[in-house]
């Protein structure tokens, strides 16, 4: 029996994905994002234990809602991707009882890909930025294994919405988003692109957990500045 680390889930999730859903936060991270607003879900060996069945009884008692909205259950993080078999066989079980699937990701995990995407209706592909050098910057890794998830998507033709954090000085600027948005327009199956703007909700989060905020002093990115970059992107995207 396959057992999986959870943070938290969340019963009536409206931005997670398509209607109503329940989001699913999966322990581990590889990456270390600079503005992470949920570093307590970086330690793999966090949160409580479930197996699979339990977790997807929990997730089945929102069918109703599921039906009524074309909502279902959104895995999230962390990286879900870090604990790829249990992964799989949540997502098999939700497929098996009608329940659509999507899997919040910045597609950093362990490798094998096409199995998972095989039992996933739709991907939030958390881009984290699109050049080696903004990357390394971003999340402290290099950009190859996101990538990597990016080709098995190609290669399975994988419905997918991206996401972009929008954080004043380091992914912002109207020639970042040009080039974000030439980026883009090279990946199939997008089927909608957001902008979220950089906020500091989970800046008292590294304060409990004893750890050092690295974009302290960084401001909550306007809001009315990213929705002229949503235009602008569009724009370019076509």
């Amino acid at each position: 029996m396959i057992k999986g680390r959870i943070h938290s889930i969340e019963s009536m999730g409206l931005v997670d994905g398509p209607g109503i859903r329940v989001v699913v936060f999966f322990q581990g991270c590889s990456l270390r994002c600079k503005f992470c607003h949920n570093p307590d879900t970086w330690n793999c060996n966090g949160g409580d234990e479930y197996t699979t069945e339990e977790l997807v009884k929990k997730i089945e008692r929102f069918k109703p809602y599921f039906k009524q909205s074309g909502g279902g259950v959104t895995i999230s993080g962390g990286d879900p991707l870090r604990q790829p078999e249990f992964l799989i066989e949540v997502l098999k079980l939700c497929k098996e009882k009608g329940i659509h699937t999507c899997v919040d990701t910045a597609g950093y995990g362990l490798g094998e890909y096409d199995e998972i995407l095989k039992y996933t209706d739709l991907v939030l592909y958390d881009v984290k930025h699109f050049t080696r050098e903004g990357y390394k910057k971003v999340t402290g890794l290099e950009i190859d294994e996101s990538l990597n998830f990016l080709e098995a998507m190609q290669r399975n033709n994988t419905k997918m919405w991206i996401r972009h954090v929008v954080v004043p000085g380091l992914t912002d600027g109207e020639e970042h988003i040009k080039a974000l948005g030439e980026y883009i327009k090279n990946i199939k199956n997008v089927e909608k692109v957001e902008l979220l703007p950089y906020h500091l909700l989970g800046v008292n989060k590294y304060e409990n957990l004893g750890m050092e905020y690295r974009l302290e002093g960084t401001p909550a990115m306007d809001k009315e500045i990213c929705n002229k970059y949503k235009e602008l992107l569009n724009e370019v995207i076509g």
